[in-house]
């Protein structure tokens, strides 16, 4: 047998991120979009470097009670994503994804969410602090170093260090990478 990798051959085949995407890890991801969906999903987050989450009605809940109702602000925020194998579907434990923590909330939010027809629980999601975005001088040097250039280079191109480049500077680098010089 060869080295290949046949991770994705037990991949689902799926339009929307999945409990098994998150079974063993949580993942910190950033709303990129909010849709409307299907009858049976009626919100698709569209989320970046993932196939969209496709929150259940308590994880809508909760997004909704912490973000508002109105789809368009919750893009740019940030959540942190997991999977529970303990959630039921027809009374059968399949594993679904829920929300540990959420960006922009000044404090934990709990919530009373139904659990079955007569139950409710608490269920409490924590602040997250968004991550930083990286500065021009950081995404600079992540460039260069894709295209086998230093910062010493760049710095010399263009006379000053990348911290304290203009946006003109940052172009004048694009231009020079993709010049070839």
């Amino acid at each position: 047998m060869t080295e290949e990798n046949l991770r994705d051959t037990i991949e689902p085949r799926s339009d929307q991120l999945n409990f098994d995407d998150v079974q063993k890890t949580s993942i910190i991801v950033q709303v990129t979009g909010v849709k409307r969906g299907s009858a049976e999903q009626p919100v698709e987050v569209e989320i970046a470097g993932f196939r969209p989450y496709k929150p259940c009605k308590s994880m809508r809940r909760v997004l909704i009670a912490a973000w508002g109702d109105k789809g368009k602000d919750w893009i740019g925020k940030w959540m942190k994503l997991y999977g529970d194998p303990s959630v039921k579907f027809g009374g059968v434990e399949v594993g679904g994804i829920r929300i540990s923590h959420l960006s922009h909330i000044d404090g934990p939010l709990s919530l009373k969410l139904t659990t079955t027809r007569s139950k409710r629980a608490d269920y409490t999601v924590q602040p997250l602090e968004a991550p930083k975005e990286a500065s021009r001088a950081d995404k600079c040097r992540k460039y260069l170093a894709e295209h086998g250039k230093t910062q010493a280079e760049a710095e010399a191109h263009i006379g000053k260090e990348l911290d304290k480049a203009t946006a003109a500077d940052f172009k004048t680098i694009a231009k020079w990478v993709e010049e070839g010089e």
